[in-house]
């Protein structure tokens, strides 16, 4: 079986070690930088596993057909990666990664949906350089029909596979799933203005403050549009609803106290490691998906716009926020 894991990044180099590792025919699709380093030197994996090293074909487009493609990209980058890659991928199991719930669309523009299977990845791993990555934390890889209908030989046969590398778990409402996990990424926008690994940023109660005001205006937006959040593996509904319904300064404590202590090694966030790579960040999916719904129902969202354009502004100018000025102009949202 040939798989093809398209995307170089944290997520798509640590996910092709692993399956290498098991022996599966793999390759990776990226960008030149990657590619070169790749197959210079095989694709490093450090964290908590231990330290490994696979040898991996990599190349810049697609050289073969695939029995399975793992799209690995941003969301951002997914319309340039399919069109790049689409002759090859037409009759290929197509696994979506990505975080946010806009992918299996953008997908669905381009290939059948029948294709398709939906996943939400709930490890961690941080991009060092290209080729190297660090696994930071373990965690499920769920997986589910985004469009309807009941579990099929595709998905089935994606968990066989997968499960190689990560615990897989077949979920009949991975879409509430998705929306679920779009909280638990929603305070990744904080390092990224702040420039810090999560433990720095959440050490400080009251970052994790914003960050629970967060998950209130968030919930807020959700409750209101009717849409239905399902628990994760490892992130209970119950989890969200009991933050926001403590005294903040409670919620704060606790949060900072869980997010110090998720990685042994300095843990970055999605959006922040896009933004050292000097590319654009994901969160338009993400924070962005609140401001998205809150327009549509005519509800406000004053934090999370706040925070995506803070996000922007970050990317455009390369230079991260103090946390005096983040405080400053989040002032109102402490009170």
């Amino acid at each position: 079986m040939k798989i093809a894991v398209i995307g170089a990044g944290a997520i798509g180099t640590l996910v092709a070690g692993y399956l290498k590792l098991k022996g599966e025919d793999v390759i990776l699709v990226g960008r030149p930088d990657a590619i070169c380093a790749i197959n210079q030197r095989g694709v490093k994996i450090s964290g908590v596993r231990g330290s490994f090293k696979a040898d991996i074909f990599a190349h810049e487009v697609l050289a073969c057909k695939p029995d399975f493609a793992i799209l690995a990209t941003k969301t951002q980058d997914i319309d340039s990666a399919l069109k790049s890659n689409l002759d090859l991928l037409k009759d290929s199991v197509i696994v979506t990664t990505q975080n946010g719930v806009r992918a299996d669309n953008i997908v669905a523009g381009y290939l059948p949906k029948e294709n398709i299977v939906s996943s939400i990845v709930m490890f961690g791993s941080t991009y060092l350089k290209p080729a190297e990555v660090v696994h930071n934390f373990e965690g499920s890889w769920i997986l589910g029909n985004l469009f309807g209908g009941k579990t099929d030989a595709k998905i089935l046969s994606a968990s066989l596979l997968l499960d190689k590398a990560f615990p897989t778990v077949i979920s009949e409402d991975i879409l509430g799933m998705k929306y679920l996990k779009i909280f638990v990424n929603a305070n990744n926008c904080i390092p990224a203005i702040l420039g810090l690994s999560m433990q720095e940023a959440f050490s400080d109660q009251e970052v994790s403050r914003i960050s629970i005001n967060i998950w209130k205006e968030g919930f807020d937006i959700i409750s209101k549009a009717g849409i239905k959040l399902s628990s994760l593996p490892g992130f209970p509904l119950e989890n969200l609803t009991k933050f926001i319904s403590m005294p903040s300064q409670e919620a704060a404590r606790i949060f900072s106290g869980i997010m110090t202590k998720l990685s042994r090694d300095p843990l970055y966030g999605s959006i922040l490691q896009s933004i050292k790579r000097g590319r654009s960040s994901e969160i338009d999916y993400i924070n962005g998906e609140f401001v998205s719904l809150a327009k549509g129902q005519n509800l406000p969202a004053a934090l999370n716009s706040k925070l995506v354009n803070m996000v922007h502004e970050v990317e455009e100018t390369k230079r991260f926020f103090s946390k005096s000025v983040f405080f400053n102009s989040l002032k109102m949202f402490l009170n």
